[in-house]
Parts: structure tokens; sequence; C-alpha cells
């Protein structure tokens, strides 16, 4: 059985096109100045999650995730918020379990890794030490609420540089 001439064309279309999509993404510039992505280094990166906003309700993790990845193979999540006061609510962090978990907001199998008081000051570290495995993280406080209105919680799953 050979390639018939539309599968070859087929093939030859494919390559092409990576060629193109390749050679158009090489020294790739956003406005005028070169794109750079704030995750693109060599080494592992600590990353404050949420960057200046901290771990704080209101401030949506998800996208802030998707901005942020790729996250790679012993990157380090430094999760920061304000310890209990009768001025602030707590927060927490977890590690879901699965997908379903993380989707409805489930803490019951979830492992928590930061509690009340562990984000204050320089914050509580988190490596990511296993390849193409998904964390998922979310606030466990106020019976997960944080979690269940979409916007503490966020998912990465880590690659090789």
């Amino acid at each position: 059985m050979g390639f018939t001439v539309a599968q070859g064309l087929m093939l030859l279309l494919l390559i092409a096109s990576t060629m193109a999509v390749s050679k158009a993404n090489r020294g790739c510039k956003f406005g005028n100045q070169p794109f750079h992505h704030p995750n693109n280094t060599r080494t592992s990166n600590r990353i404050i999650v949420g960057d200046s906003y901290h771990w704080n309700f209101g401030f949506n993790y998800t996208d802030w995730a998707i901005k942020h990845g790729p996250f790679y193979l012993n990157d380090t999540l430094v999760f920061k918020y304000d310890p209990p006061s009768p001025n602030t609510f707590p927060h927490s962090v977890y590690l879901l379990p699965n997908l379903r978990s993380f989707t409805k907001c489930n803490l019951r199998k979830a492992t928590m890794v930061g509690n009340v008081t562990q984000g204050g000051r320089e914050g509580f570290e988190f490596e990511l030490k296993r390849p193409r495995r998904r964390y998922y993280f979310a606030c466990g406080e106020r019976n997960g609420f944080h979690c269940v209105n979409g916007t503490m919680k966020f998912f990465v799953k880590p690659i090789f540089r």
C-alpha cells in the first residue's frame, strides 16, 4: 500500500505549515519589545501566587495561572496572605486530589498544605516536584466559600524545561 497523491500533498502541507509556524515564532515580538514570558528562565523560579495581590479573596487565580504559565518542574509557588485578625478573613491553601474535587470545591479528601497562619510575612513555599502531575490548589476557609465562588482556586501542571 503506497501513498496516494492526496495523502502525499497533505503530508507536504503539514510539514510546510509546521515549518512556517516555527519560523514565524522565532524572535517573536510584542509591540516594540521582544516577547518575554514571566516564567521564561532556565532555572527554577520562585513565583508569588497572585503577584502583588498575594492570596486574597476577590482575585481570579485561574486567570493568573493561565497568564503565568507554563510552570516548570522544581518551580516554587509562594503563598502570601494575612494572618487572621478581626479585620481580615482567614485564608488557607489546600491541595485537592483531582479535577472533580477541584471543580466542585470538595475538600473532603484534600490535604491542607498551608494553614491560616503560614501565609504571613514571607509566606510559605510549595515546590512543584512531580512532572506532568496536575496540582489543584484552593482556599478551604469558610467551608470552601472562597473556592466555590470560583476565584480562590487554580491548578498548574509542571513540565520539564
